[in-house]
């Protein structure tokens, strides 16, 4: 497990196309009586509110939102190639049917009260600010809404305040 240092928003170094995009990134919420995670592909850094802001796109049906929707606070935690495997595994699988947190082999961690995962390089703590639900007649390109949305179950929009960013120590 890693140890961590804050580090200022201003000085992540990592392009947030192959962070977020390629390499994907763990979303977590919950409390000390349940957490879960998902692995999510879709998302961004930038400032809003005049604030450093992440936002974050969660479908209707993820039991992830439940967690999210309860709590003021969640993780966005990126993990190295090596963790490949683990991060399909908890994209794949509910956490309604299992302990998919436990299951997975990483080690929760908590700063404050917002978990994250200790075998991070990066973590980024989130206030959320904002969230709004997508809408079809919002989609101006009709091939995006036929490729990503058949069921029309529109994602929900997150955004949040970048309250710290931690980088693992090695």
């Amino acid at each position: 497990m890693n140890n961590f240092k804050e580090i200022s928003p201003e000085v992540l170094r990592k392009n947030p196309f192959q962070l977020i995009g390629k390499d994907w990134m763990l979303i977590t919420a919950g409390d000390e009586n349940k957490v879960n995670t998902m692995t999510a592909s879709w998302g961004g850094l930038g400032v809003m509110f005049g604030k450093n802001v992440a936002y974050i796109l969660v479908r209707p049906q993820r039991y992830t939102k439940e967690f999210l929707d309860r709590e003021d606070t969640f993780s966005l935690s990126f993990l190295d190639k090596s963790y490949r495997k683990t991060l399909n595994y908890l994209g794949s699988v509910t956490g309604r049917m299992e302990d998919k947190v436990e299951k997975s082999g990483l080690t929760l961690a908590w700063f404050d009260d917002t978990p994250y995962f200790g075998e991070s390089t990066n973590v980024i703590l989130c206030k959320k600010l904002f969230v709004q639900q997508l809408h079809g007649d919002g989609i101006l390109d009709p091939k995006l809404k036929k490729t990503w949305y058949p069921n029309e179950d529109y994602h929900f929009l997150y955004i949040a305040e970048v309250t710290k960013v931690m980088k693992a120590t090695r």
